[in-house]
Order: C-alpha cells, then structure tokens, then sequence
C-alpha cells in the first residue's frame, strides 16, 4: 500500500516522515471646602481526520470527513469494532495562528497539565542536560505551591481589620477683625473666625485623607452667656451624602475672647464600643469593637471555668456576673442580646480652646495630637497583588510555550525513532508497516473477511457455507416479495 507520491505508508503508530502527509503528534501552533459658614463645603494547521477510505463517512450527521486516499487509522483498534465509537470531536481543535478560538472551539480545547510539560524518560536518557530542565520543573512546582498558599493567607488576612496607628494633629486657630466707624468701608460689626483643620503626620501616602474623614461628628460649644441657648452650638455630623472636607471653620460677631469647647467623635472602622464600667474592670477592655469584647468575654469565662461541663451551652454565672448580668445562668446565645445592653458610644475627644480677640495677635494657633487608625499601607498591596493579572497571564504565555515546545520534542523523538527503526532493519521494517496498514484498513471500512482466503474453492467446502447459501436464498425471496406486494397492491398469502 502507498500513499501520495507513491511513499509507502508507515504502521499504526508510526511518526511521519519529514515533508509526508501521514498522520502523527499534531503541534499547535483636593482641598475641598465644605462644613459651615458654620462650616466650610469640600499556530498550527487545522485539524484533518486521517485514515479514511475515499467517499467514506462517519455515521454522524452533519460531519463532512475530507476524501482521498487511505492514510492508516489514528490508533489502533479492536477487530469487529463498530465505527460510530471513534467521536471525532474528542481531538482537539486547532486555530491557525493570528485568530481566536470561536466559543464551540474552547470547549474542547485540552486542558494543560502539569504532566504535559515532563520529559519522558526516554528523552532524558538521550540528553542528559534535559535533567537540568526536571530539575527546574520540580523547584517550579514547589514554587508554585507556596504562591498558592501566600495567596490563601493574604484573603484571610484581608478579611480582618488591618489597621495601624498613626498620629493626627489638629490646628485650632482665628482671626480677629475690628469693626469699622460709620463712614469707612468694610465690616461695622467686630468678628472673629474660628478655623479647625489638621493632618497626618508622616503620612507618605500619595492620596492624602481629608480632615473630617476621621470624625464621625463635630460640636462646637461656644459661652452660653455670650450667645444664648438657641446660637451657642455648632454641630457637624456625618451622613450619607456628606462630602469631606479639609477643615471647619465658624464665624460669630465679637470683640471678647471666648472660651469655647470642641467635641470630636472619632469614626472607627469597625465601630467601636465603650463597655460598661463594671464588665470593663472585669474584662480589662475599656473601648474596643464588638468582636474584641466578644473574645474577652470567651476568655474570661474559660479561664474561670464557667462553662457549665454537662451542659455546654450554658454558663454558670460567678458573683461577679449576676451582678452585671443579673442571672444566675445564661445561654451563649444569649450573650450578644445581654451584651447590647452593656455597650455605649465612645467617649468624645473634648477640647478645650480660647478664642482669642488681642489686635497684637492677628492669629493665634494651638496645636494637639490625637491617636487615630487607618488602613495598613500593606492591605492596599495585597489588594493590588491579588487583583493584578499581568502575572499571571505571562505565566500562562509561557507555559504555553514550554507546552508546545514539550509536544514539538515528543514528535521530533517519535520520528527519530521512526527512521532509527527503519534504518536498523529495512525489510522486516516495510513488512509489519504493510500488515499493519492492512490491518487497518480493514478496521475502518468494517472489513471482517480474507479476500485471499476467499479466492480459493477450499473456502466454500466449509461447514457453515450450505446454512449461509440457504439464509441468503430466503433473504432473497423475502426482498422480492415485499417488492411485488408494493407493486400490485396487495398482500400476498
């Protein structure tokens, strides 16, 4: 048997030959102003199905299989076995190089695996330097679990609060401006104005916060005496749609100094609470989130044993929590609804400040550091590291080469062996090829016969040949019965 060109064809499982057409591995180819006056605003080939016989198709409908001479099968098969069981959409489609996969393509594009980029042991004992290779396959694979595991620690870090302290100073200054005797241009009626602004120190952030995104409220208390009940209080507080601002600043008519009183109430992310006297001398906690108190209590009622031992779920209250609890058992579930109770609103910042109306001192400003929390620099990073790609897409680039360069020496390894075979032993080589493309053959047309057994008269002499010859004589009075039966129109009995 030959194929185009008149080059033998090679046996089940042979590469192809260099320039043939035979079948073998496929290679793929602001300052913002705001608050109030009271406060200031803010490449391969594509796929060909080989080994089929000219006009042939497979029985699946739609699939249009190229014609032409046979080429061999793909791989070999069991003799009797039915042709509708090779799924020709089991190969994976290729795409020439330059295009992208149409959506039906992906789906059956293999997936790659870790194995696909080993060396056979075969090809490592040709080229010993291939070693080199394993050995950096096996430092990557390590290298790659423990990114994997870094990844996993850095979302469970993410999920709590990554906070450190830093320091906020606040500026508290005013200016004073005169009035002016009738006649003369500008205000009549002495003022002064009162400015609150502040920053962070060292903060080498480039995106600088805005002063009252620290606060979550803001009340000035002027002298009551000097304006009444109904205008000694400025207050700021946060709402939805607040938009943040540098700083706050209140202008009032005076010519008098004016003891004022600022009260500042931090923001904390997540809230945070201010215990109960009492369960606070007990726990040690004086301010902290709900989650915090909540493990100080667990704390507190393991070291004291007062889980009831028979009874898990419940707690067996010492002196010290009937009085603050006022039971003398309590579920856990209990707890949250009994703590609610016992919790408060942080303590404001107060400030004590005097606005001071001297002519010799234009403006006056005191200076006061104050312990806030913001985000961890590093929470930012691992933001960054876990929603960046541009790694790992070049990974997955070269890893594809590494794939495709794996696959191109498996195939360079398969023809060597093909032509190292083949040049050991020239004529027993062409004998097994031609029996095997034969052997082939047969498969794929559903060929179980011996045309060269067949040609002899031995053949028909056997047992079997008389009941055959019967069966098919009465196959062939049946067939033409049908037949006369649709001709004439009726049924013959």
């Amino acid at each position: 048997m030959a194929g185009r060109g008149g080059f033998p064809l090679p046996p089940a499982g042979s590469p192809l030959p260099p320039g043939g057409a035979l079948r073998g591995p496929l290679v793929p180819t602001g300052g913002g102003g705001g608050g109030y006056r009271a406060m200031a605003g803010p490449a391969a080939a594509p796929y060909q199905r080989s080994g089929m016989p000219p006009g042939s198709r497979m029985p699946m409908a739609g699939l249009q299989v190229p014609s032409g001479p046979p080429f061999g099968a793909s791989s070999p098969m069991r003799p009797g076995l039915p042709q509708m069981m090779v799924d020709p959409f089991r190969k994976r489609l290729l795409v020439p190089q330059g295009q992208q996969p149409l959506p039906s393509q992906r789906r059956g594009v293999k997936r790659r695996k870790m194995a696909d980029k080993i060396l056979p042991q075969r090809i490592r004992e040709l080229v010993p330097e291939s070693q080199a290779y394993m050995d950096l396959l096996a430092f990557e694979r390590k290298l790659d679990q423990t990114i994997a595991r870094k990844r996993m620690e850095i979302q469970e870090a993410i999920k709590k609060p990554l906070t450190q302290k830093r320091k906020l100073r606040i500026y508290i200054s005013n200016t004073f401006t005169p009035g002016k005797p009738e006649g003369e241009e500008g205000e009549k009626v002495a003022s002064w104005e009162l400015r609150v602004e502040g920053k962070l120190l060292e903060d080498a952030n480039k995106q600088k916060r805005k002063f009252s995104s620290f606060f979550k409220s803001l009340v000035i208390e002027l002298d009551k005496d000097l304006y009444g009940p109904d205008n000694h209080l400025v207050e700021w507080h946060r709402m939805a749609t607040t938009q943040e601002t540098d700083g706050f600043q209140v202008k009032r008519p005076g010519d008098v100094n004016v003891k004022c009183t600022l009260l500042l109430m931090l923001d904390h992310q997540p809230p945070q609470y201010k215990l109960d006297p009492r369960l606070a001398r007990l726990l040690g906690v004086h301010t902290q989130t709900r989650a915090s108190i909540m493990q100080a209590l667990w704390l507190y009622i393991k070291n004291n044993k007062l889980q009831d031992s028979h009874e898990k779920e419940y707690i067996n209250c010492n002196r010290y929590f009937r009085q603050i609890f006022n039971c003398i058992r309590m579920r856990f579930s209990d707890i949250p609804m009994k703590l609610a109770g016992l919790l408060q609103h942080p303590d404001p910042i107060i400030i004590n400040h005097t606005i001071s109306v001297d002519p010799n001192d234009q403006k006056k400003t005191a200076c006061y550091d104050i312990d806030v929390e913001v985000d961890d620099p590093l929470k930012a990073q691992m933001n960054n590291f876990l929603a960046s790609t541009t790694n790992q897409q070049e990974i997955a680039s070269l890893d594809q080469k590494i794939h495709e360069t794996i696959e191109s020496i498996n195939q360079l390894k398969t023809q060597r062996d093909f032509m190292l075979s083949f040049s050991n032993n020239p004529q027993e080589f062409i004998q097994d090829w031609l029996k095997s493309q034969s052997r082939d053959l047969k498969i794929m047309t559903d060929v179980s016969r011996n045309p060269e057994e067949e040609r002899r008269a031995e053949f028909y002499q056997q047992p079997w040949a008389q009941e055959a010859v019967g069966r098919h004589i009465f196959a062939k009075v049946q067939q033409r019965r049908q037949e006369l039966e649709q001709v004439l129109g009726i049924r013959l009995t």
